[in-house]
């Protein structure tokens, strides 16, 4: 989806879609800023590791405090399709923050 700090920046948002709320997608961010290393620890981040949804193989990272909701038709492109065990990862760790 489109960054949206500057939507006509070219450059696409990557995002895990994690599920639907009446006709839009739900998501979480990714980035591939390393915010959980051995210097420091952020815990609205979890590391997910590598795959095919960044073309350049970079470990990645999923924004875990604030999901976000997108229309379908900003879907620009599919990147990926993660793992279920890494998914439930992802669930689990959001299903802790949400208490």
């Amino acid at each position: 989806m489109p960054y949206e700090d500057d939507p006509t920046q070219g450059k696409d948002r990557p995002v895990l879609l994690i599920g639907r709320s009446g006709g839009n997608l739900l998501g979480l961010m990714l980035t591939s800023r390393d915010r959980n290393n051995a210097f420091d620890a952020d815990p609205d981040y979890l590391d997910i590791g590598t795959g095919a949804w960044d073309s350049q193989g970079r470990p990645s990272e999923v924004k875990l405090d604030r999901i976000l909701q997108l229309d379908p038709a900003a879907v620009r492109r599919e990147g990926a399709v993660i793992s279920r065990t890494l998914f439930e990862k992802v669930a689990a760790r959001l299903a802790v923050r949400s208490g």
